[in-house]
Formats: structure tokens, C-alpha cells, sequence
């Protein structure tokens, strides 16, 4: 086990400010889902959304309370100016890797560990290939403590991702570490230690007997909520097929993965050997089914074919699999018989469940996402603008339409809502902000809510 510790993470260049949200005019969608709907919480957002040295993986260790990079960041965010002292990669000292900050504010945390972090081998040649390091960490197992997500842990085997998603919302992570947003797909992470410090966190940190279910379940844990796990790196470096081995070890746990890469089929093996044991689930994620929209919004991720085609693979092994179709981006793959295609694949293929959500923006990812916009869709520049320049969510009506599309579909081909149902959180009814009915909506995995929202 690596022997060095890493404190909790400092939330850097972002603070929390609550917003009203707007009123704007809602971008077309397919015609038959202008009908009212009866819960705006019926539509998810991915998290995942998306590793071969046998010794490497981790993150920093949690503190209830603080928001975590692995977990799902707060309802509502705003950048911290330029030149306040606390935006993430400013300044001009560089470092022994490559990486840029202010040399007033000393490193500490993850953000030390990583500015320490030594390069990692890698067999690729490729000029395009992005920069690996190796991330000595205390924990692999991340305690997640927000309650709009019907998980209690993460595992992300790595810290960035190189499929260099437009919209990816989990680039903020690369902040805690005083990295710009921008370097998320470039400067990739690789968790030192996955088996050992997995063996020990489970040993002594997870339960059989989620709170949230009274003691009647295991607390679940999700992998790949701010990363891929099998993204190209995990070809050379093994993180997340050490995690899974390890897992398979144990009887009686909770599971999930969720990628976009048809690599998963890799580990087949391991993952019947975990289902013979424990609850587990596995989410192919396929925002559009069109290759050369995916290649734009999804550049260097396996084509939604092949997603498809592991998804089918994944069913024929029988494995419990399904489809996030995460995020809809408004005006983009909200067309009429866009969000349907994705949904008939995914019948054909087999999938037991079907979700989607509408995109989640925030300003790191914003930063990427909105100079995409201008240059590819132009004439949606005002309408994002207008949504999502003080609030990370789409306005209320707009995913009320979308929720109640996706209700439509999985009635039509028989899909469940999403995989944790079991394991749902019931939570005391109480009155929510407008701001909160957002967050609801987009991001928590489409739980049924105890009491109407807000």
C-alpha cells in the first residue's frame, strides 16, 4: 500500500451561490412530448457521465460534509473572478510536469500530490496522445455524501479522461488538483495501489447495511462517475480490472460501472464472477446514435455502434445492463427520433433500462463547451447563453418535456427507469427551492421522489 496520504481536497476557484433561474423559450423538441408530465424528477443525469501497471489506483480520502471531487458538486455554481489567488491553473511557475499555477498559494492535498506526481511508461507514440502520470493516493473508495444520488461510494480509477467529451461536467475534478478544466482530457491520473487500498477500504469502510435502506441493503457503489474506467489508458495501466478483481472477492456488495467504451466486454470474466456474488449493474452510456454527431461531441470515444454492440455482449453473458442516454444537449440530440433512436437500439440490444438527462453545465466545463457551440451551432449561442450563464441547469419546463418523452419510451419497449431502484433513498418531504428541483432533475439517477418536489 502506498504510503502516502492525501488530505481532503480544497474546492478550488469555485463558490457557491444560489441563483434564480430565468424564464426562456424552449428549444424544439419532437412533437409528441409537449404533453404536460406529472414529475420533473423522471429524467437522470449520467455521472460518470466515462488502467496496466497491476499496483495502480485511489483518490483523496472524504470528509462528510465537503463537497468531493468523486461526488456530485453543489446545486449551483459561480467562477471565482481571474487574479482572485484561488483560480485553479493561473500564474506562470511552471512545474516539473508541465503544469502552470500561482506560486503565492502553497499546494496542498491532492493538488500536492499531483503537482509531485511522477510521469507514467506508456507504450504509445502517438504526438496526441495526452501526458500520464501516477497519482499516490490514500483511498480508492470515495464516501459520496450527497443526497441526490442513489449511491454511497465511488471508484474512479482515474483522475481526467482522454475521450474529450464537449460537454463533459466532471472537468471541475481537475480544480481540486489547480488545473484548468481545459486539461482534463490531457493530463491523465493513474490511481497508484488499486487492489490493496480497495481491499482495506472495503474491510473497513464499507456497510452491508445502507442507512438509507434502514439496514436492509449494502451501500452501493458506483464506478466511473467522474471518469471513464475505460478509457484508453486502462488498456495499459489496469486500474479498473484491478478494482473489479478485487471486488470479486467479496460476496453480497452493490455495483455498478458506467463507460462509453465497448472495452468492458474485455472483462467479462470478472464481471460474471462479481454478479455470481453481488448485486451488480453496468451502464453503457450513448448520447446519439448519429457517428459523425458522436465524433463531434464525443472525440475520441468509441463509436455508438460499438457501444451498442458491448451492450449486447454484456446481455448474452447475462449480465443485468442498460443504456444512459446522458446528457441530451437542447438543439443538439433533442430532435424528433434522436432520443427514440438511442431508445431502439437499445431495446434490440437487449438493455433492461433506459435513462436520460439533460445536459449539466458547469463554468469549467462551460469554458470547453461554449466556444464548441459558437463555432459548430451558431444559432444556438443565444439560447445557451440565456439558460445556462448563471445556472448549470436547463430550465424547469424544459426537462418537465424531456422526462416525460423518456416516460414514453421506456413504456413503449418496456424499460425500467434506471438500475438502483431497490436501492432507493427515501428521504423526509420537505418544501425545495427552485434551485434545487434543478439538481433533482438532472442529476439524481432518476430515484422516485417520497413527496412531490418543490
Amino acid at each position: 500500500m502506498s504510503s502516502v496520504l492525501s488530505p481532503t481536497a480544497r474546492n478550488i476557484g469555485i463558490r457557491r451561490r444560489t441563483v434564480r433561474q430565468s424564464a426562456a423559450t424552449l428549444f424544439p423538441i419532437c412533437p409528441d412530448a409537449t404533453s404536460p408530465t406529472p414529475s420533473v424528477g423522471d429524467a437522470s443525469e449520467n455521472w460518470r457521465g466515462s488502467a496496466d501497471i497491476r499496483s495502480v489506483a485511489g483518490s483523496a480520502g472524504s470528509t462528510p460534509g465537503r463537497s468531493m471531487a468523486d461526488c456530485p458538486p453543489p446545486a449551483s455554481f459561480e467562477a471565482t473572478p481571474t487574479g482572485s489567488g484561488t483560480t485553479a491553473a493561473h500564474g506562470c511557475s511552471s512545474r516539473a510536469n508541465g503544469r502552470a499555477r500561482d506560486t503565492a498559494t502553497p499546494l496542498v492535498g491532492i493538488a500536492r500530490l499531483a503537482a509531485s506526481s511522477p510521469p507514467a511508461k506508456t507504450r504509445r507514440k502517438s504526438g496526441e496522445r495526452p501526458e500520464y502520470f501516477l497519482l499516490p493516493v490514500r483511498s480508492i473508495l470515495n464516501r459520496c455524501d450527497s443526497q441526490r444520488v442513489p449511491f454511497e461510494w465511488t471508484i474512479n480509477p482515474y483522475r481526467g479522461c482522454e475521450f474529450g467529451c464537449r460537454y463533459c461536467y466532471a472537468r471541475y475534478t481537475h480544480e481540486y488538483m489547480e488545473l484548468d478544466g481545459s486539461e482534463f482530457e490531457r493530463k491523465i491520473f493513474v490511481k497508484k495501489d488499486a487492489a490493496p487500498l480497495l481491499a482495506y477500504d472495503v474491510a473497513n469502510k464499507y456497510s452491508y447495511a445502507s442507512k438509507n435502506s434502514g439496514g436492509q441493503l449494502p451501500e452501493h457503489i458506483a464506478i466511473g462517475t467522474a471518469t471513464d474506467p475505460y478509457q484508453p489508458a486502462e488498456r495499459e495501466y489496469g486500474v479498473t480490472r484491478a478494482c473489479l478483481e478485487e471486488l470479486a472477492k467479496r460476496e453480497g456488495l452493490s455495483i455498478s460501472v458506467t463507460t462509453k467504451s465497448n472495452q468492458i466486454v474485455r472483462d467479462i470474466d470478472v464481471l460474471r464472477k462479481i454478479a455470481a456474488r453481488s448485486s451488480l449493474s453496468l451502464n453503457i452510456t450513448v448520447t446519439t446514435m448519429r457517428p459523425r454527431l458522436a465524433r463531434l461531441l464525443e472525440p475520441r470515444a468509441p463509436r455508438p455502434d460499438l457501444r451498442i454492440a458491448a451492450l449486447k455482449q454484456l446481455r448474452e453473458a447475462g449480465l443485468a445492463a442498460g443504456v444512459f442516454a446522458s446528457p441530451l444537449l437542447p438543439g443538439i440530440t433533442d430532435g424528433a427520433g434522436e432520443l427514440e433512436a438511442v431508445a431502439a437500439a437499445a431495446h434490440e440490444a437487449g438493455a433492461q433500462w433506459f435513462v436520460s438527462g439533460v445536459l449539466f453545465l458547469m463554468p469549467s466545463s462551460a469554458k470547453e463547451f461554449m466556444p464548441f457551440v459558437r463555432e459548430k451551432f451558431p444559432r444556438l449561442v443565444k439560447q445557451y447563453e440565456e439558460w445556462f450563464s448563471r445556472n448549470a441547469y436547463a430550465p424547469e419546463e424544459y426537462r418537465r418535456r424531456i422526462s416525460e418523452r423518456v416516460r414514453q419510451l421506456r413504456q413503449k419497449y418496456g424499460f425500467a427507469p434506471r438500475p438502483w431502484e431497490e436501492t432507493t433513498r427515501t428521504a423526509p418531504c420537505a418544501q425545495l427551492s427552485l434551485s434545487w428541483n434543478a439538481a433533482a432533475a438532472s442529476v439524481q439517477s432518476e430515484r422516485p421522489l417520497s413527496c412531490a418536489a418543490g
